[in-house]
């Protein structure tokens, strides 16, 4: 690794994929910023703005986007990885054979693998080369992408097996306004980050069927304790759901007017079919996906989620919102802790 780590290249053209794009190519790093779409290339190339995912946001003329991925990675000190949870495998595996030496990776997108129900890092493992595992990263924490682009305070949590290497990125990402906590619990901190939107989703319903404050409330609280209970069978540090990367991004996505996974939660609640909300989205609600990956997890595990499992039925057209809400409630009474 380079003593210096002043090019990166950055992997998804998302919100937040430019967001995190544009504020490192803003503190003078050179930033190569890979699109699917040819729209997107050509909109951050020609008028300085994501106009599909970032709309109205002014990006710097410095940052170039690019379709090709043997572009986005030729020369950089290390690249940051935003494609959504259901293209990372396809994408790891053409981006594999350009990568003949070790560099670091940081992970900045927010999953559960759909079939395996592998988490990002562990679907980077089956991808890429071996000499390449030990620099994986993973970023997360509570992050809406228009907010970072605005320069708005935000504080994530970055975590990863080889310690010099997280702390140098951490001064690589770290502004005045982009504050940056380093950590050790790979699992932990991608199992924060994937089910807190499976919980915006359940939040959203709760919402949308105006069930009230202390609803809503419960809901996280109670989510918060199935992530626990999940991350400890996984091996994480119960700890770690208490940071950033776990309250604090279960907070923001339940509760902020941002979250796209609240939205949908809402509209699902209000009656709308989740193939109808879908088809009108133009961004990805990774909730939705990971919701039965999670149950998947909890199965393997052998671990009470009954909200995982409620807004499973839900999401499969087999329970409307309002039941799904009755059994929750009507559960067998049990201790809190425990």
């Amino acid at each position: 690794m380079p003593t210096t780590i002043n090019k990166i290249g950055v992997i998804g053209a998302g919100a937040w994929g430019t967001a995190l794009a544009k504020h490192l190519a803003e503190k003078g790093l050179t930033v190569r910023l890979w699109a699917y779409e040819p729209a997107v290339v050509e909109s951050i190339n020609t008028s300085h703005e994501n106009s599909v995912f970032l709309n109205g946001v002014t990006l710097p003329p410095s940052l170039k986007a690019t379709s090709s991925l043997v572009e986005a990675v030729h020369a950089c000190h290390g690249l940051i990885f935003a494609v959504p949870s259901h293209a990372t495998r396809s994408v790891l595996r053409e981006l594999a054979p350009n990568l003949v030496d070790s560099r670091p990776v940081v992970c900045a997108n927010k999953g559960i693998e759909e079939g395996s129900a592998k988490l990002m890092t562990q679907v980077m493992e089956d991808e890429l080369p071996t000499f390449m595992h030990r620099s994986f990263m993973v970023l997360s924490g509570p992050s809406f992408a228009s907010e970072l682009s605005e320069g708005r305070p935000t504080a994530v949590c970055l975590a990863g097996g080889d310690q010099t290497l997280v702390r140098t990125f951490q001064d690589v990402l770290m502004t005045s306004t982009f504050r940056v906590y380093a950590d050790t619990d790979v699992i932990g901190v991608q199992l924060g980050g994937a089910l807190k939107n499976v919980m915006a989703l359940a939040a959203g319903v709760i919402d949308g069927l105006c069930l009230g404050l202390n609803a809503r409330a419960a809901l996280i609280t109670r989510g918060l304790a199935e992530t626990i209970r999940l991350g400890a069978a996984m091996g994480a540090d119960p700890r770690t759901f208490y940071g950033l990367s776990g309250v604090g991004d279960l907070v923001l996505t339940c509760t902020g007017t941002l979250s796209r996974n609240h939205a949908v939660g809402v509209q699902l609640g209000s009656g709308e079919r989740i193939e109808t909300i879908l088809a009108g989205m133009q961004a990805v609600a990774e909730g939705v996906r990971t919701a039965r990956a999670a149950l998947t997890l909890a199965r393997r595990y052998q671990i009470d989620m009954p909200i995982i499992q409620e807004i499973n039925a839900v999401l499969d057209d087999k329970k409307s919102c309002r039941q799904a809400v009755s059994d929750l409630m009507e559960r067998d009474a049990k201790p809190e802790k425990g």
